[in-house]
């Protein structure tokens, strides 16, 4: 179990707020990463594993202009599967991953290439942009490695949103419930 994993559910837990995962490349490692948290099925939904392009439509909603231009390894395609998500599981936060962790390059981009999204309860009164956040990674190693970075970086940017989102107050009442940690 990851310690990032484990602040993630500690958070939404707090929040009362929940998280559903759309996954590509990691086939259900961010998935397997949150549900390794003792707890987890008090803030985590479910999980979408679209491997192939069509469920990412299909099932997602992604744009099928969006995937015919660019493919499926695109910041577009990785912020809508988190919306997606989102919306199909019922989930007040949905984070997602697309890329190619090889061993062939795939629609045009290299190994290493990986996008990582959330989406969530942004409102113009928090100073969060609406329609969700997209990260570019451009990683090293073989499968294995560019997989589980994947999985790190999208539970770190979830980590940061929820951070950011929560007043001093919040923090204050998370930290003394959570015996001063």
């Amino acid at each position: 179990m990851s310690s990032t994993a484990a602040d993630v559910v500690r958070l939404l837990t707090v929040k009362g707020e929940t998280l559903a995962v759309a996954e590509s490349l990691t086939g259900g490692m961010v998935a397997a990463a949150i549900t390794a948290v003792p707890g987890a099925s008090k803030a985590f939904r479910g999980s979408v594993t679209a491997y192939a392009t069509e469920l990412k439509r299909e099932v997602l909603g992604v744009d099928a202009a969006v995937l015919a231009a660019r493919g499926a390894v695109d910041p577009q395609v990785a912020a809508q599967m988190a919306a997606g998500v989102r919306k199909a599981l019922g989930a007040d936060w949905g984070i997602a991953t697309t890329g190619v962790a090889g061993p062939d390059p795939q629609d045009g981009q290299p190994v290493g290439t990986v996008f990582v999204a959330v989406d969530g309860p942004f409102g113009a009164d928090d100073g969060s942009a609406s329609g969700g956040k997209v990260e570019a990674l451009r990683l090293n190693g073989d499968r294995a490695e560019i997989r589980m970075e994947s999985v790190r970086s999208v539970l770190a940017l979830l980590l940061r949103e929820l951070a950011g989102e929560q007043t001093g107050n919040e923090r204050a009442q998370d930290t003394e419930r959570n015996g001063g940690f």
